[in-house]
């Protein structure tokens, strides 16, 4: 396991959420979202795991959704998440979609899907559910950067009076998604910049910040610029709540913790209240 100096306790973000048109029935359904687990051994402690479950479970979610990286390399540790994802209750449903880290190595999504589906889990590619009926439908898309991330066809299927909650990994993708209506975009992948300046924001801001007005040659002597500028280009929606024109997206800042670990930017669980505008 990492250094316990580098981890830092769970947290549960509350938040309400206008939806317009929600249906009266919907007013006041809640939502859980965990990202981001990287179960491989290293990134994520059986204690935090644990932890979160029950942190989702106490809230007695109406729907828990799960937005990639169950693994980091290898899937050869899906089987034993599985075994402990299983004790995630929800009223309508468990709903995912799978990240960059779930589809990188020979088989894995394969695996990760297969593992998921066993213990009931809808695992959504480029798919739309219905947990709640047709009012409210669920989108999940392929990952941002696999070469089936398309989201025309799936999102054309949706007439624009109808609100829907589109699950994305990475957050990059609500610059594309502007052009259709996603009353709630819910995505992972950044771990919330895992170091967090006070009074200023994620540390990859400033470092990408930097990277733009330095020489090139000079880009090798800044630590982390190469990897930041590879995770994302919006650094800015790196965790919390963004309106993108008229979208909303929510960044979960995940449970998996990479080196250097985390500083102010504890791992989450979301938990979400739909309400109607």
């Amino acid at each position: 396991m990492l250094p316990p100096i580098l981890l830092e306790p769970l947290t549960v973000e509350r938040l309400t959420v206008a939806i317009a048109d929600l249906p009266s029935s919907l007013v006041g359904i809640k939502l859980t979202q965990l990202s981001d687990l990287h179960y491989d051994g290293l990134r994520l402690s059986e204690e935090l795991l644990t932890d979160a479950i029950a942190a989702s479970n106490h809230e007695n979610p109406d729907l828990v959704l799960l937005t990639g990286d169950y693994i980091t390399d290898k899937p050869d540790t899906v089987g034993d998440l599985a075994k402990r994802l299983k004790s995630l209750k929800s009223g309508a449903g468990i709903y995912a979609v799978l990240g960059n880290h779930d589809y990188c190595y020979p088989n894995a999504k394969t695996q990760v899907i297969e593992a998921l589906t066993s213990i009931g889990i809808n695992v959504l590619w480029n798919e739309i559910a219905t947990p709640f009926g047709h009012q409210l439908p669920i989108v999940g898309l392929a990952d941002f950067w696999s070469r089936d991330f398309n989201p025309k066809p799936i999102m054309s299927q949706l007439s624009p009076q109808i609100p829907r909650i589109v699950l994305s990994h990475n957050p990059d993708s609500a610059a594309i998604l502007q052009q259709w209506r996603v009353d709630l975009q819910l995505s992972g992948h950044t771990h919330g910049g895992h170091v967090n300046i006070p009074g200023f924001g994620p540390a990859p801001i400033l470092i990408d910040e930097l990277r733009r007005y330095m020489p090139k040659s000079l880009h090798p002597w800044l630590p982390f610029v190469k990897t930041c500028s590879k995770v994302v280009k919006n650094w800015q929606w790196a965790q919390g709540w963004h309106q993108i024109k008229q979208n909303q997206l929510y960044v979960n800042r995940g449970l998996g913790t990479y080196f250097p670990g985390r500083l102010f930017c504890p791992p989450e669980v979301t938990v979400i209240t739909l309400t109607n505008h």
